[in-house]
């Protein structure tokens, strides 16, 4: 065992460069959601470049690659999407450079997570060159559209290779700490029915924005409600509003706000039915979750319905403890603290089929999306050994 750790050892000081560099190459690639397909073109070029056994794109336009063919199955998923950069003169460093200033990876994409693309690829290279790979199936998928649509990607390919993995890494950000899930999340449409008048009359109308706006102050109640609550809690934010109206000098038929609702472990369908059925009580208006749809970069439709429960894999799962096993391989010490992510991932998908699943990823996701994102060179390399050595692991 330490012979093959030393020579994983020797073979990550070779790789090191290669892989910063690609990491690099890849943040300078624009590749906002549903304009993925230069991006995933480079990234299956390099995977047939480093020896994958099977590069493929499936028809939603998911990268993927495969190594070995052994009974036991471990994938790395990350998605190639990244929000738009709407302030670029209010970048430090230009956001599509990918300098490195300081130790630290500049650029979109940087945390949210092309820095985990560059470390799973390169991983799954070197755990077939250390030989960690044998009796095992290694994919790496490299996703589409997860900032609008989580897990819709890896549902879409797991129906059409028909296969699951026998376990599932996250590879988002989380500092390169091991994390055991995430918050679970319901996007929600409240409508709220008017009658449409001239505005010289709005007394023989009724008007929709009025109806919604007690629903607002309920809205914000129940958010002050929810952060009362003692240890992990749950919060809700409307995040839009709109109305229809038969022109500006009308009585508005129709109000629409969108609320986003995270749920804590212990919070279920239920929950979130009666809340919202106390919102919108004694009001002209509905409530239902809002539907998103998307057009992937290769024209296939996607359908989003976002409402997923909080999950949590357990600390003494087989998973956790192989993590556990390489991040002492990898850090040298034992990891005694764990993480718990506040926002979703492409881990509903594998979560809801019962597939194990953990989470572990490069970079602070405190700076995804935001003005100046950057990731220490060095989490970069040493995800990628984790990576390597969990395969060896599981």
């Amino acid at each position: 065992m330490m012979e093959q750790l030393k020579s994983l050892e020797a073979m990550m000081q070779q790789t090191e460069k290669d892989l910063i560099s690609f990491a690099q190459e890849l943040i300078r690639i624009q590749s906002y959601s549903d304009q993925e397909k230069e991006i995933a073109a480079v990234i299956e070029k390099k995977m047939l470049e480093l020896g994958y056994d099977e590069v493929f794109i499936d028809t939603i336009g998911n990268v993927v690659g495969r190594i070995g063919s052994g009974e036991k199955v471990i994938m790395f998923d990350s998605h190639m999407d990244t929000v738009e950069v709407n302030d670029p003169d209010a970048w430090e460093v230009p956001p599509f450079s990918a300098e490195i200033v300081n130790g630290r990876l500049y650029g979109r994409g940087s945390v949210d997570m092309k820095s985990a693309i560059a470390a799973s690829i390169y991983a799954g290279v070197l755990a077939k060159q250390t030989g960690y790979s044998a009796g095992k199936t290694i994919y790496v998928s490299c996703t589409v559209d997860e900032e609008y649509c989580d897990g819709e990607n890896l549902k879409h390919l797991f129906k059409e290779r028909d296969f699951r993995p026998d376990y599932m890494v996250i590879c988002e950000p989380s500092n390169n700490k091991i994390t055991l899930g995430h918050k679970g999340k319901a996007q929600i449409l409240i409508k709220t029915k008017g009658v449409s008048a001239h505005g010289s009359a709005p007394e023989k109308g009724k008007n929709a924005i009025y109806e919604m706006a007690e629903i607002i102050q309920r809205v914000e109640k129940t958010n002050a409600e929810l952060m009362k609550k003692e240890g992990p809690r749950g919060t809700l934010v409307m995040s839009r509003i709109s109305s229809v109206s038969a022109s500006l000098n009308a009585v508005p038929s129709e109000c629409e706000v969108y609320l986003d609702r995270r749920m804590v472990l212990g919070e279920t369908e239920e929950t979130i039915q009666n809340e919202m059925d106390r919102i919108i009580q004694g009001k002209e208006a509905t409530w239902e979750i809002g539907t998103l749809r998307r057009k992937s970069w290769t024209g296939v439709d996607i359908t989003y319905e976002p409402f997923h429960l909080p999950w949590k894999i357990d600390e003494e799962h087989e998973l956790t403890r192989a993590c556990k096993e390489a991040y002492a391989q990898t850090f040298g010490s034992d990891s005694h603290e764990y993480d718990y992510w506040d926002f979703g991932t492409n881990a509903v998908t594998p979560v809801s089929m019962g597939i194990p699943t953990i989470g572990f990823g490069p970079g602070d996701y405190k700076l995804a999306h935001m003005t100046n994102e950057s990731c220490e060179v060095t989490q970069i390399v040493e995800a990628c050994q984790f990576y390597t050595r969990l395969i060896r692991q599981v």
